[in-house]
């Protein structure tokens, strides 16, 4: 979905006017990211100047405050406020209850790590406009500048890195169950409760199994794409995955889900390889579980070098490794805590 000046000029002068959405940015510690990300949320049609833009930000230690601060004498309509809680879920819910007015309508989720397309904010309000979801959620396009970045990027966009979740890289537009957040209808967001706030990953997850259940629908807009930056750090990384298994195993527990496919897999590999490397002394053939798991990382690592055409590639399966070992650790981890939470 593009947006052409005449569609954003018929937006701004009817129903979809600019002060019917709010878009929200949280924010930690995002000083090499959020000027680039702000910049791109601006890029586009007048009309995009006049969306109150806030950045919800979690006190920051780095010079990130600032850069914001400088940049709101460049585009008026952008805010900062101050998150005590520090969380993502917290931000857009504050953001929601004390920046949005009377006739705001939409409610456009930014992440600060992400390079957004042009219009980006208008596009997203449009889907809503136009489908009616309770929310829309859109594909994501990883990219990296670093090499591990790039083996980091190239491989989260595959079944073997993300299990094939369909915003990850997604061309097929449609009404799923879940996707990366970009838009909400606020009146649904209030009266659901907003996020979760005692979720600091997969509250966007939770929060679409409670849309579900109340009837609202998830739509994927395949055509509204970003490009989201990954972790450069193997230590970032595995917080950040093993984060996210702990937020997926609450997200089960709390709703009683029962795991998909793709992710149990990583779970089976993790246990697998430990199964293995415990017993292998005494039944060497028990080594062909991590041996075997070590070599489809070798073989990804290779094919995603030869693909791309470069020797970065070969510290995708290395990526992918911390990915599912990080993801599942966390996840078991917090399975353990709950289940002797209710023992």
């Amino acid at each position: 979905m593009s947006a052409s000046p005449s569609d954003l000029k018929k937006a701004s002068e009817g129903r979809l006017a600019p002060d019917r959405v709010l878009a929200i940015i949280p924010a930690l510690n995002e000083a090499d990211h959020i000027e680039t990300c702000i910049r791109s949320l601006m890029q586009g049609h007048a009309w995009l100047r006049d969306v109150a833009l806030v950045v919800a930000d979690g006190g920051s230690r780095d010079d990130t405050t600032a850069i914001v601060a400088a940049l709101m004498t460049e585009f008026p309509n952008l805010s900062l406020i101050h998150n005590p809680a520090r969380v993502q879920a917290a931000a857009i819910n504050l953001a929601a209850e004390t920046c949005a007015t009377k006739i705001t309508r939409y409610l456009v989720r930014c992440d600060a790590h992400s390079i957004y397309p042009e219009d980006f904010i208008w596009q997203v309000a449009q889907a809503l406009e136009q489908t009616q979801a309770a929310s829309v959620v859109i594909a994501m396009d990883a990219v990296g500048r670093s090499c591990f970045e790039k083996a980091n990027a190239w491989i989260v966009d595959t079944p073997l890195g993300s299990g094939g979740a369909a915003h990850r890289g997604g061309r097929v537009s449609g009404y799923v169950d879940h996707g990366h957040h970009a838009g909400f209808d606020l009146a649904m967001f209030k009266s659901l409760g907003g996020y979760d706030a005692s979720f600091s990953h997969n509250e966007d997850a939770e929060y679409d199994e409670r849309v579900n259940q109340a009837g609202g629908r998830v739509f994927l807009d395949a055509n509204i794409r970003i490009q989201y930056i990954p972790r450069g750090r193997v230590t970032s990384l595995a917080r950040q995955y093993f984060s996210y298994g702990k937020g997926r195993a609450r997200t089960i527990s709390k709703h009683h889900q029962r795991l998909k496919t793709r992710q149990a897999l990583p779970i089976f590999a993790l246990l697998a390889s430990v199964l293995g490397l415990a017993v292998g002394g005494l039944f060497p053939p028990a080594l062909i579980l991590p041996v075997g798991y070590v070599f489809v990382l070798i073989i990804a690592s290779i094919g995603v070098a030869l693909w791309q055409r470069s020797w970065c590639g070969l510290f995708a399966g290395f990526a992918s490794g911390v990915i599912h070992m990080s993801w599942a650790t966390g996840f078991l981890a917090q399975f353990v805590r709950l289940f002797a939470r209710h023992k």
